[in-house]
């Protein structure tokens, strides 16, 4: 139930419920009473990304400059859900972009990060999306993004292997056509950082 009696229950709170008993568990016992409600304000926060539209963040905060070198936020942290098990991963974003004439507030590279990461999601269309929106919206001569993540469905099921970890990468304009520019920017990713483990 709601901890407001006067708000409508989230209706998540009634599958959580229902999951409950299919487990074999007892939905009225102590210390699973507030569970489908702790349950459903989690999942609403886990995935609140839906709610917000990435291009709209970078536009809010884009400036004229006279720079035409690579611009690298590396180490963002994320996390996500799995589309498929709906557990977690959850891992590193390196992006960059060179600029063609306009730069974007430093925090808005991870505020996209986040916003595409708190969707249901799978790493590499996660990666993809996040080189998309910059390009679309900054349209820099080029983009990099490089994701690191662990998977949970991999650690905690299925082939249970728990050092392993999957790396996306996706690259546009110059960091595609450019071997030197991608060079860099995988040399400046590894620079300082003996790995993502």
């Amino acid at each position: 139930m709601s901890a407001n009696d006067d708000e409508m229950p989230d209706p998540i709170e009634g599958y959580v419920h229902g999951m409950l008993k299919e487990l074999g568990e007892d939905p009225g016992r102590d210390g699973l009473l507030k569970t489908p409600s702790r349950v459903a304000k989690a999942m609403r926060f886990f995935t609140k990304g839906y709610e917000q539209d990435p291009a709209e963040v970078l536009t809010g905060a884009l400036f004229d400059v006279d720079y035409d070198e690579m611009v690298l936020v590396r180490d963002i942290d994320f996390y996500s859900q799995c589309e498929h098990h709906m557990v977690p991963f959850f891992g590193r974003a390196h992006v960059a972009y060179i600029p063609n004439g306009k730069v974007v507030g430093l925090s808005k590279v991870p505020r996209t990060v986040e916003i595409f990461a708190r969707r249901l999601q799978v790493q590499e269309r996660l990666t993809m999306q996040i080189a998309e929106t910059i390009e679309a919206v900054l349209k820099p001569q080029g983009v990099g993004v490089v994701v690191e993540a662990k998977h949970l469905c991999m650690m905690m099921r299925g082939v249970q292997k728990q050092n392993s970890y999957t790396v996306t990468s996706s690259m546009r304009g110059t960091f595609e056509s450019d071997s030197k520019t991608r060079s860099e920017f995988m040399a400046l990713i590894r620079q300082a950082k003996e790995s993502f483990a």
